[in-house]
């Protein structure tokens, strides 16, 4: 009876570990780093002379933004997201030390997650189609350069709309003297909004529908909840997952 509980406690101690481990700076790095890498050369290697032909909408807006300050350098905008990462990491004091069972873990809830959210999808889907006139949202999509922007989208979406401007509207409303929970769910609302928004602005953004807008806000409330309960690293997975599995199906992503 003593080492049922005694095994029952170690396997609470690991799930607990595991928890709070993912959420880590340091291992989301690590578990988005070959996410990095491999958008990062495959927009040098498929783009050519117009790289942003490839490049993802937030990752190209926030490259024009640090040009517009005179930082032009190709690497600048992933070597800020590695610095952050690690001078968070820092700041809070975490061990130096990962586990791999932790990015296994991570990358199953990542399919998961992302599973979720294509049933969301669905169940949005079927309750259109009972309104008079459904507008559906299929978009042909190329092979290898749309996985890259796919994988991009993970990556430089969540830098963007979840590690930068959630933090910004949280703190935004903090000021405007709102409680703590009414600020919190502020902000997702309003990056949300925003995420969704921000997919039909410019020459390359998408036509605007009520059923890509609508099915857009509640991903980008997926991901600011996931943002909260799970990590960066498992939301980029999520992302990123969930953009390769439904292009590959022809069906636009968030």
């Amino acid at each position: 009876m003593t080492q049922k509980k005694h095994s029952q406690s170690e396997m609470t101690l690991t799930v607990d570990s595991y928890w709070l481990e993912a959420r880590q700076p340091l291992v989301c790095l690590v578990f988005l780093a070959p996410l990095l890498v491999i958008y990062e050369l495959g927009v040098i290697s498929m783009g050519g002379n117009q790289p942003e032909l490839i490049r993802n909408g937030a990752d190209y807006w926030m490259r024009s933004w640090l040009s517009q300050l005179g930082f032009t350098h190709t690497f600048l905008l992933p070597c800020l997201i590695v610095s952050t990462l690690l001078i968070w990491h820092i700041c809070c004091k975490n061990p130096w030390k990962i586990s791999a069972e932790t990015l296994m873990g991570m990358f199953a809830e990542s399919l998961l997650f992302a599973f979720c959210l294509i049933i969301l999808g669905q169940v949005q889907d079927l309750a259109f189609q009972q309104l008079p006139e459904p507008t559906m949202m299929f978009i042909e999509r190329e092979s290898a350069s749309r996985v890259v922007s796919f994988v991009g989208a993970g990556v430089y979406e969540e830098v963007m709309f979840r590690l930068l401007l959630l933090p910004l509207c949280y703190l935004l409303f903090r000021g405007m003297m709102l409680k703590v929970r009414w600020s919190a769910v502020l902000a997702i609302v309003t990056t949300s909004l925003i995420f969704s928004l921000a997919h039909y602005i410019g020459a390359t953004g998408d036509q605007f529908s009520v059923f890509s807008f609508t099915f857009r806000t509640l991903a980008g409330l997926f991901f600011a909840g996931l943002f909260f309960l799970r990590g960066f690293g498992i939301t980029v997975g999520a992302h990123a997952t969930y953009d390769i599995i439904v292009g590959v199906m022809l069906v636009s992503g968030p």
